[in-house]
């Protein structure tokens, strides 16, 4: 199966608390490093990212953190206005429409705006050109809302080309949906752990984008799993020590565990997952990053 290297939009998904921004760092720093010009962004959040990379935060402003890779906070007020300059071009009239109390007042009523200016703005930069005509930026990772959000984040373009008569606004949401639906383009990565509800979540996940957001499920990633390491005869063999018995049948049933939610997984994405152990260190920090990384080699080059 082609790696995410084939692919320029990779959109990390999943239940909340299963690892989704350490997931999007590592692809993110898995991506610099292969040598593509590379932006990672999180949504209206507290930055997780630069602070597992040990970098200073970003912010709304887009950031150098490291040669190839770039970091953003995109948020409603400064996205608004840089979404609306790129789209209107002149500031006076963005100061005119937008930065009118009245008008800011009304604008609170238009569905989805926040989710569309948000996503608008890291659409734009996909698109984003240097001089010389080449891509500004040849991967975005966009750590996504967790799942509900996710969809409702994802789906803005398909809301606003049923609610919107033609015009300025339908176009760009034409344009987002085009990039968003288009598999040469885009590749969406769902994070879940080796447990019933975020696997369950991760599946319900997969069946929304693709029947409400025609986003197709690239790979699922299983986070935190146990590998197996203990045999049924080890444990027969160590009966006679309770306690270690015990530390050793509670990393068995967890490995057992996460094999079970892994086959759920495949069974039912029809698409391949990777598993990334559980990482034991004290501090969680950039060499924990790297580890995620390495795990994550085969699903971004493609290599078995």
């Amino acid at each position: 199966m082609p790696g995410l290297l084939d692919k320029r939009l990779w959109i990390v998904s999943g239940k909340g608390g299963v690892g989704k921004s350490t997931i999007s760092a590592a692809l993110a720093l898995r991506s610099a490093r292969a040598g593509r010009r590379t932006l990672v962004c999180e949504v209206n959040t507290q930055e997780r990212i630069t602070r597992f990379l040990e970098r200073p935060a970003a912010g709304p402003t887009l950031t150098l953190l490291e040669e190839n890779l770039w970091a953003v906070d995109v948020r409603p007020q400064e996205a608004m206005r840089e979404y609306a300059l790129m789209v209107l071009r002149f500031e006076t009239l963005y100061k005119t429409v937008f930065e009118n109390r009245v008008v800011r007042y009304f604008l609170r009523f238009i569905p989805s705006l926040q989710e569309l200016v948000m996503l608008g703005k890291i659409l734009y930069h996909l698109q984003e050109k240097l001089p010389d005509g080449r891509d500004r930026f040849e991967t975005i990772v966009l750590d996504a809302p967790a799942t509900g959000h996710a969809i409702t984040f994802l789906n803005v373009p398909h809301v606003l080309l049923r609610t919107v008569p033609p015009g300025p606004m339908s176009r760009e949401a034409l344009k987002m949906r085009d990039l968003l639906v288009d598999p040469q383009v885009t590749a969406a990565v769902l994070v879940a752990m080796p447990e019933e509800l975020p696997v369950n979540e991760a599946l319900e996940l997969h069946a929304a984008l693709r029947d409400k957001v025609q986003i197709r499920t690239h790979a699922a990633v299983l986070n935190g799993s146990f590998p197996e390491r203990f045999s049924e005869g080890d444990l027969e063999a160590l009966s006679g020590n309770p306690e270690l018995y015990r530390v050793v049948k509670a990393h068995h049933d967890r490995a057992a565990q996460a094999v079970l939610a892994e086959t759920k997984l495949e069974r039912n994405l029809h698409a391949p997952v990777y598993t990334v152990p559980r990482i034991f260190v004290p501090t969680f920090g950039r060499a924990a990053i790297e580890q995620v990384m390495g795990h994550l080699e085969p699903l971004v080059t493609g290599s078995p």
